[in-house]
């Protein structure tokens, strides 16, 4: 199985194809402007609506403009692919209000003990969620869904075909100009995707993060309770919910490493959830993280420092683990389950038993069939592997060991190999 050392970290090199893509989007930034008010104007104009919700959302929004023009440092084709996501977000907000004010009955839909997988990012939670979300009982956000999670008029609210092919085409140009990111993370329409980008619609998420260097927007988050947000996440999984309805499984199972610092939110807006805490080397999680947001960053930021984004990205996994470590009881033990990554990949058909066990869902026939058909078929590294290096961002294994000693030993979890 190949292995590829990523050697374009701080400067990256593209196809001359994807270099065109980009010089055309390059010639639109000058006319962005990251202001809450031209971007709600563009939703508006865009979409025929302007009833946005609750105007909650206004103040994150307004911070992470200003950090995106001060901070980001963005590059010309970065500036205009970051405002045309915004506009994006702000038009799938206005269409769950216009779905919700045309059916109110959507507020009344339950969102009954869903299944929460959180774990720092690149301990297999992404695997899990994919696995557990085979079985058809079970209800996962799809990534076209996370797009776009309620169609434009004119499109069907039962066919999600065009939304979809949207989806495919985003990924194809990401693809091109990443052509690494598949061993990282392996993107398709109908895999099960996290909820970032939902929470992003209130402007409250580490999606953000994920993409730009955003760090007074990141201060803001840290230090604001984040239930709207979650309140909204509820909102669109109702309305999300009321779409798709039978047809995508009863009992909704979401995935997000945000949820680590903020368990009291989540737990706050759904108190009977059932959650699956995802545990591994941290040391291993710095390097894989940090490798791949700067890796991701080439499609923003014309050059990316690795050594800031490695120190970024360090503190950044140790205020997640911070928030688990003062707040994991917060989740009661009958509600939760610890999942350490090297007992997952040693037993993957007994850690989903496990988590069905804990969650009370039931194992069925058809169940147990779905979730052994989708291990058959994806088994790890089957795209290839990246050799993830704490050096090439400017950090030391010893320091970093040392700093996550506490949460390694409280998980009992088992030191890999790091460089």
């Amino acid at each position: 199985m190949d292995t590829v050392r990523i050697e374009d970290l701080a400067e990256p090199r593209f196809s001359a194809e994807v270099r065109e893509i980009f010089d055309a989007m390059a010639t639109m930034a000058p006319s962005v402007a990251f202001e809450p008010d031209v971007l709600m104007e563009a939703a508006t104009t865009q979409t025929d609506l302007d009833d946005f919700g609750d105007p909650g959302f206004r103040e994150p929004l307004d911070v992470l403009c200003r950090s995106l023009e001060i901070e980001a440092g963005l590059s010309a084709s970065g500036r205009t692919a970051t405002f045309f996501q915004l506009v994006e977000l702000l038009k799938n907000r206005l269409r769950i209000e216009d779905l919700v004010a045309r059916h109110p009955e959507i507020t009344r839909i339950p969102i009954e003990r869903p299944i929460v997988i959180t774990g720092l990012f690149r301990t297999g939670s992404t695997h899990l969620h994919n696995v557990l979300s085979a079985d058809p009982a079970l209800r996962e956000l799809q990534l076209w869904e996370a797009n776009e999670p309620v169609p434009p008029p004119g499109e069907s609210l039962d066919d999600p075909t065009p939304r979809i092919a949207r989806t495919t085409s985003t990924l194809e140009l990401m693809h091109n100009a990443m052509p690494h990111f598949k061993r990282m993370l392996d993107f398709t329409p109908t895999y099960a995707h996290e909820e970032l980008n939902v929470l992003a619609l209130q402007f409250a998420s580490m999606h953000f993060e994920t993409q730009v260097m955003v760090p007074s927007y990141r201060d803001w988050y840290l230090s604001n309770d984040q239930t709207p947000a979650y309140a909204y996440l509820k909102r669109a999984m109702q309305a999300m919910t009321w779409l798709r309805g039978e047809r995508a499984g009863r009992r909704w199972i979401l995935k997000c490493p945000q949820h680590l610092e903020q368990l009291r939110p989540l737990m706050n807006v759904f108190p009977d959830a059932r959650v699956v805490f995802t545990h591994r080397d941290p040391a291993a999680v710095t390097a894989s993280m940090a490798t791949m947001v700067c890796y991701a960053l080439r499609m923003s930021t014309a050059r990316p420092d690795p050594a800031a984004v490695g120190k970024y990205w360090a503190e950044r996994l140790g205020n997640l683990l911070d928030g688990l470590m003062r707040d994991r009881d917060v989740v009661p033990a009958e509600q939760s389950l610890d999942v350490r990554f090297h007992e997952f990949m040693a037993d993957e058909k007994g850690t989903v038993r496990r988590i069905y066990e804990m969650a009370d869902q039931p194992y069925t026939h058809e169940a147990q069939a779905a979730v052994e058909e989708y291990l058959a078929g994806h088994r790890r590294g089957r795209n290839g592997r990246v050799d993830y290096r704490l050096s090439d961002l400017g950090l030391d294994v010893s320091e970093r060991r040392a700093a996550f000693a506490g949460y390694v030993s409280r998980f009992g979890l088992k030191d890999e190999t790091v460089r």
